[in-house]
């Protein structure tokens, strides 16, 4: 396949309105998860290679290599097949054992960490083996989502004007904060295109990308241990920092409401959504990016045991069953 014909696989004109709970607010929640491979990572993946390729940097035969909790993996991995290279994923304990077999399946090579870093994290640990794995394998090249440009670009592309085309009249953008480069290239787009939005960036806590402490997380997608290049703090009107059992809790709580399954940076950014909704006018237009489905996540975000054993403050009812 090219890189044009994959264009064409995105899928960005999926939304869901959901009324939130509690309040007289109304969100149009962007569905990411049904790109290929699973995620809004296509996109990251899909702008990566292709600038890598249009600059002589990815050449034939070359061997990928990531740092990625999930998504940008899988999707790396799919894209790697599609386009005969060589993918090499860094992952961490983090990963889903399900995306874990999606790499495989495609043909991608993991490399798991285990050590924790200086600030209680995995990036960088994971960071360190990017660089020796360039160092060593022929013909390597690192995408780098944390600071390669194409990865903010692809949202000022792609994302950023599938919302406007949507909402029109957009006062609010809510969006997860992880490598940044989804916030960034959607608020770069608004800044120049309609600059009243306010994109308020929802993260996890334990994140130190706002200049929080940090502390040890167990979610993948949303969070780093260190500052992405990418990240300005600037193009972010505002933040709401979310814990880790109540993105848990919106997850549940939206399958019981709504029948299917976040991912958890989605339930991130609604719990994000519910923490700010007393600043929100009545009326305003609000949109959220769902990053993902949870499909991936039964054996973990959805199991029972694996939630309660890291979140033992989220008792029933929120939990009363195993969705597995």
């Amino acid at each position: 396949m090219t890189i044009p014909s994959l264009e064409s696989l995105i899928q960005d004109d999926v939304f869901y309105e959901l009324p939130l709970p509690g309040t007289q607010l109304v969100v149009q929640l962007k569905l990411e998860g049904l790109n290929p491979a699973g995620s809004i990572k296509f996109k990251t993946a899909l702008a990566m290679i292709g600038d890598l390729e249009r600059s002589g940097k990815l050449r034939a035969g070359a061997t990928i290599v990531e740092s990625s909790s999930g998504n940008l993996g899988l999707a790396l991995s799919l894209l790697s097949a599609s386009l005969s290279f060589h993918f090499i994923c860094v992952c961490d304990p983090n990963i889903s054992p399900d995306t874990s077999r999606l790499i495989e399946a495609h043909g991608g090579i993991l490399e798991p960490v285990t050590e924790l870093d200086a600030n209680g994290g995995f990036l960088g640990t994971r960071l360190a083996r990017v660089a020796k794995i360039v160092r060593e394998v022929p013909n390597c090249v690192w995408t780098n989502q944390y600071a390669n440009p194409a990865a903010k670009w692809a949202h000022h592309r792609w994302t950023g004007p599938a919302i406007r085309r949507k909402c029109p009249r957009i006062d609010y953008l809510f969006v997860g904060v992880g490598t940044s480069g989804t916030a960034m290239g959607c608020a770069e787009y608004f800044r120049a295109h309609a600059p009243h939005v306010r994109i308020i960036g929802i993260d996890s806590v334990g994140s130190v990308t706002f200049g929080h402490q940090p502390q040890r997380r167990y979610l993948p997608g949303l969070g780093a241990s260190q500052r992405p290049p990418l990240f300005d703090a600037d193009l972010m009107d505002d933040q709401v920092m979310v814990p880790e059992a109540d993105a848990v809790r919106a997850c549940w709580q939206f399958q019981r409401e709504h029948g299917f399954l976040l991912g958890a940076s989605s339930g991130t950014v609604m719990a994000g959504i519910q923490k700010y909704a007393d600043r929100i006018p009545p009326g305003s237009t609000i949109v959220a990016i769902s990053p993902d489905f949870g499909d991936r996540y039964t054996s973990t975000l959805y199991d029972s045991s694996w939630v309660l054993e890291r979140y033992p403050e989220l008792e029933q009812p929120h939990l009363d069953r195993k969705i597995a």
